[in-house]
C-alpha cells in the first residue's frame, strides 16, 4: 500500500496484520479521492476506523489542513503512528486510541469538513456510528461523509438519523456511499 498523490506521493505505508484489517486498495483509494479532489485541499479530515490511517494520509498528502484518525486496535494504532511519522504529517494530524463511538466526541473542531469510514463489515456499526453523529455540532450539512461498505449493506436507516445519501460509488465486491444530513 503506497500514499498514491500529493506531497507523500509514492511513500510505502505500513499495514497491520491480521484479518481485523483490509486496507481500501490503491485502486478504490485513487477513484475515491478523484472523486474529491476538489473537497480536501484546506479541509478537516476524518478517518474512522483508521487501521493503517492509508486515507487520512492520503487527505493530507493532498492537502488537507488537518486529519483525525480514531482508531482503538493497538498493532493498527502503531502503524498509524509510524505512517504519520515516515510520511511528515504528524504535525497536521491527531490520533483518537479509542472506539469510534468513543472517540468522535474528542474531535475538537467547529466543522469538519469530510468523514471517512471503513468499518468492519461484519460488525453492523454503521446505524451506531450514524446515531452519535447526528448529535456532533462539527457535522453540518457541508460536511461530507463516505462510507466503505459491503455492496448489498443498506442504508435505508438514515433518514432517522438525519442523513440522506448523495450516491453511490459501486465496485466489484464493495461500494462507498456518499452522505449528508439533512438541511433543517
Amino acid at each position: 500500500m503506497r500514499v498514491i498523490a500529493g506531497t507523500a506521493r509514492s511513500l510505502p505505508l505500513k499495514t497491520p496484520t491480521g484479518p481485523d484489517t483490509r486496507p481500501t486498495t490503491d485502486r478504490i483509494k485513487e477513484t475515491l479521492f478523484n472523486m474529491l479532489q476538489a473537497d480536501v485541499p484546506g479541509s478537516v479530515f476524518v478517518d474512522l476506523f483508521a487501521g493503517s490511517g492509508g486515507i487520512g494520509i492520503e487527505a493530507l498528502s493532498r492537502g488537507a489542513k488537518h486529519a483525525y484518525f480514531i482508531e482503538n486496535a493497538k498493532e493498527a494504532v502503531a502503524c498509524i503512528q509510524k505512517n504519520l511519522v515516515f510520511t511528515k504529517f504528524a504535525d497536521r494530524a491527531t490520533l483518537i486510541k479509542q472506539d469510534v463511538l468513543g472517540g468522535l466526541s474528542l474531535i475538537n473542531e467547529k466543522q469538519v469538513d469530510i468523514i471517512f469510514m471503513d468499518p468492519p463489515y461484519k460488525a453492523e456499526l454503521e446505524e451506531s456510528v450514524f446515531s452519535v453523529l447526528q448529535g456532533m455540532r462539527y457535522v453540518t450539512e457541508d460536511t461530507l461523509i463516505i462510507t466503505e461498505a459491503e455492496l448489498k449493506k443498506d442504508f435505508s436507516f438514515l433518514e432517522e438519523y438525519g442523513f440522506w445519501v448523495v450516491k453511490e460509488k459501486n465496485y466489484k465486491t464493495n461500494k462507498h456511499v456518499f452522505i449528508r444530513r439533512i438541511a433543517e
